[in-house]
Formats: C-alpha cells, sequence, structure tokens
C-alpha cells in the first residue's frame, strides 16, 4: 500500500504558479488602462452622450477588451492562426493609439477648463477630437507600414578606413518580419529597390520572418535575388528564437546568403579590407537552441587586429561589446523607430538608441535602423520604416 491513494493523485487539480497568476494580473491590467482610458474619455458621463451614442460605443470597447487576449493567443501562441494574429494586432495597434490620445485628451480637457469652456461641451469636444485624431493616424499607419519604404543614405566616417574602401555602400534591411499578412509582392518590391542601389554589401539584421522557414518561405523567397558586389551578410534577431533560428541561418546560406553566426568574413575593395563580422541576437543564450548565444569574441577570432571591423548584431544594446572590442560601426535594428508614437519613449527605457547613428566610446559608432517592415500591428506612426544606404568615407 502507499500513503497517497491513486485515485487522489489523479484527481488533484493542477496548481497554478504565483508567477503565472502574477502575469495574468499583469496582463489584465494593461488591457484594463488600454481599453479602460478611452472608456472613460470618449464615454464620461460629463459628455451626457445620448443612448444610441454610448451603447454601440461601449459595447466595441468592451467586445474588443475580450477579444485582444483571445486573439493574440490563438494568432501568436502554440496555435498560430494567422487571421487570429492579424485581427489581434490590429486590436492592439488602434487600443494604443486611442490610449496614447486619450491621455493627451485628459490634458487638452484641463486646459479647457482653465480657459472656462464647460461640459458638456469640453468633453464632447476632447471625445470627437480624439476619435478623429485616431482614425487619421491609422489610416495614415496602416499606408505608412504597407508601403515600400524609402531609401535613407547616411555617410558614416571610419577610422582607420583604407583609401580603397572610401564611398563602400552598405545596403540595410532588418525587421522584415515576413507574417500572418503575406507580403510575397511587397518582399519582391523592396529587393527590387534594394537591386537598385547597387551596394557593395547588403545586410539583413535579422528578424526575418514570425514563423518557420516552411511557413514563411513565399514571403522571404525573393531575397534570393538580392544584388551586392561583394557580400550579402545575415545575422539572426530575437523573433527567430521564437521559429526555429538555426533553419532560417541554413535557409539564408542555402538562398546564397552569408550567415555570420558569431563569424566574420572579410571584404576586400581597392586593394583594402574591411572585416564585416556577425553575433546572434541577445536573447539567443537564453532560447535553449544548442550552439546560440552572441559570442563577439569568436566572431572576431582570427580577424586582422589592424583591420576596421563592421558588426552586424540585432539589439542596439549589444553596443556596449563591440565598443570594448574596439568595433568601428555596429549595424542594429530591432526597435523599428518605436513604429507606433510614442512608443519610442518606452522602448528607450530599454535600448540606447531608437534610430539613427550615434557614437559609442572613443572609436565605435552605431547606427541603429527603424527597420524595413513592422511587427504585429500592421501601422506605422511617426516611425518610417527604411532602408538604409551607408555609405563608407575616411
Amino acid at each position: 500500500m502507499t500513503d497517497t491513494p491513486a485515485e487522489v493523485v489523479e484527481t488533484e487539480p493542477p496548481r497554478r504558479s504565483p508567477r503565472r497568476w502574477r502575469r495574468l494580473a499583469v496582463v489584465f491590467a494593461i488591457l484594463l488602462l488600454l481599453f479602460g482610458v478611452p472608456a472613460w474619455t470618449l464615454l464620461t458621463p460629463a459628455a451626457r452622450w445620448p443612448l444610441y451614442v454610448v451603447a454601440p460605443g461601449a459595447a466595441l470597447l468592451a467586445a474588443a477588451f475580450l477579444a485582444l487576449p483571445v486573439t493574440m493567443t490563438l494568432g501568436h501562441g502554440r496555435r498560430h492562426r494567422d487571421w487570429a494574429a492579424v485581427v489581434g494586432d490590429t486590436l492592439l495597434g488602434v487600443g494604443w493609439v486611442l490610449f496614447a490620445w486619450s491621455v493627451f485628451g485628459q490634458a487638452a480637457k484641463a486646459v479647457l477648463a482653465l480657459a472656462g469652456v464647460e461640459d458638456p461641451l469640453r468633453s464632447r469636444a476632447v471625445a470627437v477630437s480624439v476619435v478623429a485624431v485616431a482614425i487619421v493616424l491609422l489610416v495614415w499607419g496602416f499606408v505608412e507600414a504597407m508601403r515600400v519604404p524609402r531609401v535613407r543614405a547616411v555617410d558614416v566616417a571610419i577610422d582607420g578606413l583604407g583609401p580603397g574602401l572610401d564611398g563602400t555602400r552598405i545596403a540595410v534591411i532588418t525587421d522584415t518580419h515576413y507574417g500572418p499578412i503575406n507580403r510575397a509582392r511587397w518582399s519582391a518590391r523592396v529587393v527590387d529597390k534594394v537591386n537598385e542601389i547597387g551596394a557593395d554589401i547588403v545586410c539583413h539584421v535579422g528578424d526575418i520572418a514570425d514563423g518557420t522557414v516552411g511557413v514563411r518561405e513565399a514571403q522571404a523567397a525573393p531575397l534570393a535575388s538580392v544584388q551586392a558586389a561583394s557580400a550579402r551578410v545575415y545575422v539572426t534577431g530575437n523573433h527567430e528564437y521564437f521559429s526555429e533560428a538555426q533553419d532560417w541561418l541554413d535557409y539564408m546560406e542555402r538562398i546564397g546568403w552569408t550567415a555570420l553566426h558569431n563569424r566574420h568574413i572579410v571584404v576586400e575593395r581597392g586593394g583594402d579590407q574591411l572585416v564585416v563580422a556577425g553575433v546572434d541576437d541577445a536573447t539567443a543564450m537564453t532560447s535553449g537552441v544548442p550552439g546560440h548565444g552572441a559570442d563577439l569574441a569568436a566572431a572576431l577570432e582570427g580577424a586582422d587586429p589592424a583591420l576596421p571591423v563592421l558588426l552586424l548584431a540585432h539589439q542596439p544594446k549589444q553596443v556596449r561589446y563591440a565598443a570594448r572590442a574596439g568595433v568601428r560601426l555596429q549595424i542594429s535594428g530591432h526597435t523599428h523607430g518605436g513604429q507606433i508614437w510614442p512608443f519610442n519613449l518606452l522602448v528607450r527605457l530599454e535600448q540606447p538608441v531608437v534610430a539613427g547613428l550615434s557614437r559609442h566610446g572613443d572609436r565605435t559608432q552605431l547606427y541603429t535602423s527603424r527597420g524595413t517592415g513592422f511587427w504585429g500591428p500592421p501601422f506605422r506612426v511617426f516611425a518610417p520604416s527604411e532602408i538604409t544606404l551607408l555609405t563608407l568615407r575616411r
């Protein structure tokens, strides 16, 4: 006999860990804020809206509140339902824009109160303005997200660059995030624009797709047609570690790119040489994928220390290791420039830079791209996508 009968063991309900309950509480609190602030701003009793305005407005906000966690779980959880991901991502973007501008609306309401504007006119004016601004920004943001990015040209002066390398053209794409919205035609048009540049080196700096190679290959396939005079190089982003990172590395090698999985190549132009190195994403070490993890020492092993180094690293915060190693230029993505303003303020809490060229230490520069595609919500508000053309100068 045992002290614990089998039937008791089988019928005992599983216990949820305190960490899971805390996570659910945080998600619930975020949802309350995301939809609660707009609800209070748009449907406040002070506005004295008629019932035919309040009822459908409240129903829409309540439906969004309930649908968002369900569709996000179906779309980005184990089931990976693309239709659910599209719905959930769109609701997230709409909710964020409404939340942000509702906060500004509350500030405007205080100003109107000081100016002597009484309710219900004050509350109604704010509510209508918030809805109008949100609609305009969401329509414009959708167009911005779906268009082929403009080319952003930046000259970068590099210490120790040989004369033969002066004028080297580097085309940068990153954060393409091929995902639940099929953007195969968009992908082909991006490749056409990259090829128009006539770059010496073309870089893809990670977050190639949200999904496995088998699911997203049709959207990624145009990358095989990218043209570069000297090299096409790729490193992983954090999203590859949600969907078989090694398979994406193997796929990019298969279509003719060089996957810089903690290694480097040497590019020669005009008799001078440049080390082009790449490291895994900052999350690779804890991803559980064997043999993955950012290792700059391994990436530079065997490189001539007298040569300037160009480093591909998905996240800008990896620049602290680059600066210690004397890397001349790091190219990163990841931030999307915030994607939907003012989310860039939250991104800045985690990353040293949100977008553009910056200097770190005595010798190291960092270029952070706003990204070529988008993740999740199909909107870009005050954070335009880009294909970057970096021209190296002595």
